[in-house]
Order: structure tokens, then sequence, then C-alpha cells
């Protein structure tokens, strides 16, 4: 043990990724004096333009709309007391087999090992002692969060730090949920086709294959705010819809896998610095 500040880097794809998956967890250590490092890969470009219009249609312009998003993305870390922001600024890459995946100098077209080293060079900076980002499938598939776990897995391997290394992810009894919530507020939504229901059922873990329960419920709050602050995609944030209090009931815990460790803390655990503190 020292007497350095112990540092959470977070490696996420799209300004309002931070918020989503690890909104809680940020604001948490943040409150608890633990320095909280930000990278988020890409600009968002291929987010919702000014008024929703989307991305392709007539009056989208992607520089405005990454401009725009890097205001939001800045705003969501004051409400998450984040220490520390670092933008690689990769193009967004769409959703996958959009066109956009194909852009060069779009995150998705860039090679592994360049992201790689340039994450390296932060985590030398910062030495985090705990790392999450995505799993191999990026959680649902995205390409930008695919490449994201990449990076961040290679920079690891470039350097020669040994942090706690995490993986977000979702139980599946809370997807299950999630999709009742969903029909809840879209009354009109079709179900969906068995293809799609299947691929939806793989995603997120079995509840008892996640190693690391994080009780975030007193910052669902902060979580809530940080969303909000990504105001002009509040079309696809659908949590938004619920209010403050059934957000805060549902989304109170984040959930991890924990891929990497060298301090033996026995799991199931409660705190990504078990064993560090």
């Amino acid at each position: 043990m020292t007497d350095r500040r112990l540092t959470l880097m977070a490696v996420h794809a799209h300004p309002d990724d931070e918020a989503t998956g690890t909104g809680g967890v940020l604001a948490r250590y943040a409150a608890e004096g633990i320095r909280t490092v930000l990278v988020t890969c890409t600009d968002g470009r291929c987010g919702d333009g000014p008024g929703g219009v989307k991305p392709g249609d007539p009056g989208h312009d992607p520089a405005t709309v990454a401009s725009m998003r890097r205001q939001e993305l800045e705003a969501s870390c004051d409400v998450l007391k984040i220490s520390d922001l670092e933008t690689l600024d990769y193009a967004d890459s769409g959703m996958m087999g959009w066109p956009s995946n194909d852009t060069p100098g779009s995150f998705w077209q860039t090679s592994v090992e360049e992201g790689a080293a340039r994450l390296a060079e932060l985590m030398r900076h910062y030495r985090p002692d705990v790392v999450v980002t995505y799993d191999e499938n990026g959680f649902y598939g995205h390409p930008d969060h695919i490449q994201a776990h990449r990076i961040t897995m290679a920079a690891l391997e470039m350097t020669a730090l040994t942090p706690k290394v995490y993986w977000t992810t979702m139980p599946r009894s809370a997807m299950q949920r999630f999709g009742e919530i969903l029909r809840e507020f879209h009354e009109d939504m079709p179900e969906p086709d068995p293809a799609e229901a299947a691929a939806m059922a793989e995603i997120g873990l079995p509840d008892d294959e996640i190693t690391t329960w994080v009780d975030t419920t007193a910052f669902s709050g902060q979580k809530f705010d940080a969303l909000a602050a990504h105001a002009s995609q509040g079309e696809n944030i659908f949590f938004l819809k619920m209010g403050k209090e059934r957000f805060g009931e549902l989304m109170g815990m984040e959930t991890f896998v924990r891929v990497k460790d060298s301090t033996g803390a026995a799991l199931p655990e409660n705190d990504l610095f078990a064993g560090l503190r």
C-alpha cells in the first residue's frame, strides 16, 4: 500500500456510454475520493443531430453532431464528478453494417495496434488500479464497443501494469425486466421475431456468472442526470422516460465480470476496489 491515490479508468466507445453502464460506479468512487478517468474513444458523430435528425438524412451534419456531443459529454462528466476526461476522437463507426463502418478514420477501421498504443500511453500516465471496459462482443455487438474492448486488452498487454480488470455486463434477470419495461413505455411495440428474440436472450450473463455487484443506488440520481445531459440522444435513451425514482429502483446495481486480478479478493465481490484498500 502507498499514499498514491487509487484510480479507476473506464474505457468507453461513445459520449453517453459512460453514464449508461458505469455512471453509478464513476459517481460512487469519485465521492469516495478515488480518481476517476474516462477515456471516450469516438466523437459520436453517428448519433442524432439537432431536432432528432438521423444519420444519413438531409440536414445531418456529422461535424456539428460531434461538437454537440462533446459538450454533452463534458456536462455528463461534471455531473458524475469525473476527475479526468480523455478523448481519442476517432470517428464514430455507426451500428454494425452501416456504411460508416468503412469510413477511413473511423474507429472500426483503425488498427488495434494504433489505438492500443495511444491508450497504453494514458494507462502509463494515470496508472489505474482498476480498468473497466466491454466484453469481446461489446456487450451487444456494436463495432465501436468491440474495438474499445480490443484496444483496452491490447493496451494492458503493452504495459507493465497489473490493475484489476472488469468487463461490464447485465444479469439476464435484469435484461428480462428491461424488456418488460420497454413494452410498458412502448405499448405499440411489435413482438420481436424469433431470431431477434434469441439474440436478445444471449445479451448479458446468467446471474450466477456475474462476479461483481456494486450497489450504486445512492448515486442513481447523478446517473440519471448524466444520461439527461446527453439530451440530443434522448430519443434513444428510454431509461429517461422512467423518471428518477423508478430509474433508481431498476438501475441502482451495476454489474461486472472480473477478468484480471492480482489481489486475491474473494468472489463474488461488491466493490471494484476489493483487495486494494
